[in-house]
Order: structure tokens, then sequence, then C-alpha cells
């Protein structure tokens, strides 16, 4: 994200702090850290465990129990980039998918900061939490930019024509403890598949395994197999925390209060030799700034 974007409370003030983490960039994920203010990293970061956690809970029909409001680990680094996982942050680029992600990077806004979902596998990279909701036919995910996917779990097919969207054609199904979500059917770019631009098109084919291998943890292992713009499938991996009782979302209206929509251009701004990115901005304030702040800067 590219500036805070929404009305007073708790909620700017985090989508202001990730827009700093590129400026961050020179120095380790985990210790650039350690300087978003207290209240933003409590909501934005889980606590490993003081002790062993208990066994994973189960739900009434015996599967491992994913519902819980899951925040991102200090550990991952770094957030936002799809690549995180490959040498040298990169992805392997089609001479298509080359030229998509060229095209984001000087011709494309950022979606999100212009209010489109991100989507998936896009969601999964974030650096916000997320809350699960489970029963035995349908598993729904809940984002912070009020958005929702809903998976259903009643043995169906793909749609054979599905309209293209920004979570896809989706459909879940145990394979053991793990639960599997198979999606197909997404909007082609300029939708970026992470925080870095990366293009994603109408052919990409995502499946996530999902497992909580303890009470504390929520684990993903993302495939993203995109033969238009990806030379072969390539993998993500990830895991959460659970948040302290009571945590959960809190309502966000993407369009309120918008103050710096006029000051957003085409790309995601540097990457950096450690894969974060952003453009290089001051030192952001203990609370967002008012409108008219915003109304005396430059473009950048």
């Amino acid at each position: 994200m590219n500036g805070p974007k929404t009305g007073a409370g708790l909620v700017p003030l985090i989508l202001a702090v990730l827009s700093s983490f590129g400026a961050q960039a020179t120095e380790p994920k985990v210790t650039a850290n350690a300087d978003i203010p207290p209240e933003a990293r409590a909501f934005l970061f889980g606590e490993e465990p003081t002790s062993p956690p208990g066994p994973a809970p189960r739900a009434a029909d015996g599967h491992p129990e994913l519902s819980g409001f899951w925040k991102g680990s200090p550990a991952t680094t770094p957030v936002g980039n799809i690549g995180k996982d490959l040498p040298g942050f990169k992805l392997p680029l089609t001479p298509a998918g080359q030229a998509a992600l060229q095209h984001n990077l000087s011709a494309t806004v950022d979606p999100e900061s212009l209010c489109i979902i991100g989507g998936i596998p896009r969601h999964s990279a974030s650096a916000l939490p997320f809350e699960i909701v489970q029963n035995s036919n349908r598993v729904v995910f809940l984002y912070l930019y009020t958005y929702f996917r809903l998976i259903p779990v009643d043995g169906r097919s793909h749609d054979p024509d599905p309209d293209p969207s920004f979570f896809g054609d989706k459909i879940g199904r145990w394979d053991g403890d793990t639960f599997v979500i198979d999606s197909v059917g997404f909007k082609a770019s300029p939708i970026w598949i992470d925080e870095n631009a990366n293009p994603q098109s109408d052919a990409m084919h995502a499946t996530e395994r999902w497992t909580r291998p303890d009470a504390s943890h929520l684990h993903l292992d993302l495939t993203v197999d995109d033969p238009k713009f990806y030379t072969h499938p390539f993998k993500y991996t990830r895991t959460w925390l659970l948040g302290k009782p009571k945590e959960g979302l809190q309502e966000y209206s993407c369009s309120e209060n918008n103050v710096d929509r006029d000051h957003l251009g085409p790309g995601p701004g540097p990457i950096k030799p450690d894969g974060t990115r952003g453009y290089l901005v001051p030192d952001l304030p203990k609370v967002p700034p008012s409108p008219e702040f915003y109304e005396k800067q430059p473009n950048k």
C-alpha cells in the first residue's frame, strides 16, 4: 500500500506503517519492525508461545479447526514478496511475464491502493492479519479490507466456464489433516500477484495446502502455476500465529478519507536487495496526519 487511506483509528496507522516498509529496506526485516509503533505492532504480529503449545483443536467432524484470528510472524521476511522462498527473490518469468511486470512497474498504480481487491495469492503474502470461520461444508476467510473468500467443501467440481474473479473459482477438500483450496478462473494482469507488482494471467492455477500443526500456528504451502507468465510452478510458504482472545478484525472502508490517492504513481517503488519494496518516504508520525498535510506535499 502507498499511504493511509481511511478514517481515524488504528487501521489507518497500520496502513501508514506498511507503506513505510520499503523506506526501511536497508535493514533486515526483523530489525525494521522495531520502528513500528507498539499499537500497530501488536495488531500486525503475533507472539510465539512461551511454552509448548497444545494440539490443534478439532471440529465436530474430526478435522482440524482452522478458525481463529491469525497474525503474521516477524520471522516472515520479506513480507509481501511472493518470491521470498526463491533464490534472489527472482520469479521464473516468461518473456510475456517479464513484459507484464514491466507494464505494472511503469504504468499501473497499485490496484489495492485504488480499492481493488488484492485477491489470491497476494492476500496470503500480505502483512495484514485475517480471520477464518469454519464449518463442515464451507470455510470462510475474512480480510482486513472487509473482503471475504468463501470456499465450499461439498464435493463440487470447478465451474467449466467460470467468470474471472479476484479470488478465482475455488473449491476445498480435506486431505487428511490438510485443508486444500484449488483455485482457477482468476482475473488477469494488471492485478498484482504480490506487493512487488509481479503479474498474474487468466491461466493462473493456485493450490493452497493449509495445516494447523498445533494450537498456536497456522501454516500454508502454496503452489502457483501460471504457464503464460512463469516458466514453471513455484512455491510460497508461510506460518501465522494465533491472536489473543477477543482480538479480531476491525471495520475498514477502503475509499473513506483517501487523502493520498492523487499522489500515487505507477509501480510499487524500488525493490531493495532484501526483497522489500516501496517509495522512499519521510519517517511517519505516530498518528496519521490530517488531509491538509497531504495537500502540501509534492507528487511522488
